[in-house]
């Protein structure tokens, strides 16, 4: 579920935009002002914050800046804000939202915060045998070691343990331990007071106190540095942490699940993970078997993202053709879930027919050679001046629609994201897409290319 603030009165416009997202399944949360933001924001956190652009936007970003939240503020107003939308923008705003709001537009936003919030799908026995279980162990307050290849889904398994347990009320905070240094892990993970070190201005909750009554995964837990283990491991014995610069621990309420792509019994030995920390996390473990172990659930999951990103690009919902699913079958997913759902993205935008045929089907063959000579891809010139002469002579609508298109598939439709990366409203990339469209355009991949590499057909 997604914590969502809002910062500005519920009256008016701002509250159907809350309406829309609390619909969506969002958490609201609300302040009046960017003073009373700013303290929630450092207390019970959020995953994301619409504020009113008639309030001082960049005061409350610059703020958040010092104090290293990193909380995404979107800026929320009419056309005749436009000149406070913009300072806020260029304050780091991430995003515009217009009001009145577009139901379609927040929800791409709730969704760019909360990827893989849905629930598993699943057909293979493997798979059903996995849930089955993880539901038997959600009504208990083990932790749970969640282990499995990179891709196939473990933050899905962790939200679905959450949402089937008792503390589903309750607040699922996820914190990915390989993303940060570990000087600000410490800090994401259990808070500081003022003056803690520098640009520490303000007393703040780490993931910990957010996540009271509620569940904390700890994704990537095998990258953790082994001093910070140390205090991790004193934390969920004691159930209280100790913030940086706090004279007395914080008393904690919070159910510990931990996911990794390590093989941690190998960690431990190599003596880069302790012992008596992976025990403690490994009360129960549950192993996510790779996509090529479990072929049933190929076309339900293919079926599935298929239906989520026509709906999210607007476009008409098609089935595979049989040629298509057995393109799908046949393959080996190095990738897993992430792979099939970045593939079935492509074919989606790709498809032009009343079904997904195999030409908008394409498929990344990655074969681990180490001995192997060098590919004619892999040593043919690359580089700035490469990238740059190979635009020479084309048209600059060509280039432009390739540069959104490729965009687009990279943030996986998400056209919020899309469109910030771009430097564009997310208007006018709407407006972009419905042009070429509108033109009857297609895209093809690029010969020699990886599929993620589209050109102008």
């Amino acid at each position: 579920m997604t914590r969502l603030l809002i910062i500005g009165s519920l009256s008016g416009e701002l509250g159907q935009a809350a309406r829309i997202a609390t619909a969506r399944g969002a958490a609201l949360a609300q302040v009046d002002g960017v003073t009373a933001g700013l303290e929630h924001l450092r207390g019970a956190g959020a995953d994301l914050a619409l504020a009113d652009a008639v309030h001082d936007l960049p005061w409350l970003l610059e703020r958040l800046r010092e104090e290293r939240i990193a909380t995404p503020v979107v800026a929320c107003g009419r056309n005749a804000d436009a000149e406070a939308v913009l300072r806020a923008i260029r304050a780091g705003a991430r995003e515009f939202l217009p009001l009145p709001p577009e139901a379609e537009l927040i929800a791409a936003m709730l969704e760019a915060v909360t990827a893989a919030s849905d629930a598993p799908v699943c057909r293979d026995p493997s798979m059903r045998a996995l849930l089955a279980r993880a539901e038997q162990l959600a009504r208990a307050e083990a932790s749970v070691l969640i282990t499995g290849e990179s891709g196939t889904g473990k933050e899905v398994l962790a939200r679905h343990i959450h949402a089937a347990s008792r503390r589903a009320r309750g607040p699922f905070v996820a914190l990915n331990c390989a993303a940060l240094p570990e000087a600000l892990l410490e800090s994401e993970l259990f808070g500081h007071e003022k003056g803690a070190f520098s640009g520490a201005v303000a007393s703040r909750k780490g993931k910990f106190e957010q996540a009271e009554r509620g569940t904390l995964l700890l994704d990537e837990i095998g990258e953790m540095e082994l001093r910070l283990q140390a205090k991790l491991l004193r934390a969920i014995q004691e159930r209280e942490v100790d913030k940086l610069g706090g004279t007395h621990p914080v008393k904690v309420d919070v159910r510990i699940l931990a996911a990794t792509n390590r093989d941690l019994p190998a960690e431990v030995r190599a003596g880069r993970f302790r012992e008596d920390l992976y025990f403690r996390l490994n009360v129960v473990q549950l192993r996510i078997p790779p996509l090529r172990e479990r072929h049933e659930d190929i076309l339900p999951l293919a079926q599935h993202f298929c239906a989520r990103y026509s709906a999210a690009n607007g476009l008409p919902e098609r089935a595979l053709s049989p040629l298509a699913a057995s393109r799908l079958m046949t393959h080996s997913w190095p990738g897993n879930v992430r792979e099939l759902e970045n593939a079935m993205h492509r074919a989606v935008l790709l498809a032009t027919g009343r079904e997904i045929g195999t030409d908008a089907v394409e498929l990344a063959e990655i074969h681990a050679a180490p001995d192997a000579e060098p590919t004619a891809a892999a040593t043919k010139p690359h580089g700035p001046e490469f990238a740059i002469a190979a635009l020479v002579g084309r048209r600059m609508e060509e280039v432009e629609r390739e540069l959104i298109l490729e965009t687009l598939g990279r943030c996986l439709g998400n056209r919020t994201r899309a469109a910030e990366i771009l430097g564009i409203s997310i208007r006018t990339l709407r407006n972009k897409l419905s042009e070429y469209r509108g033109r009857g355009l297609t895209v093809t991949p690029a010969p020699g290319q990886m599929p993620e590499s589209w050109r102008v057909a």
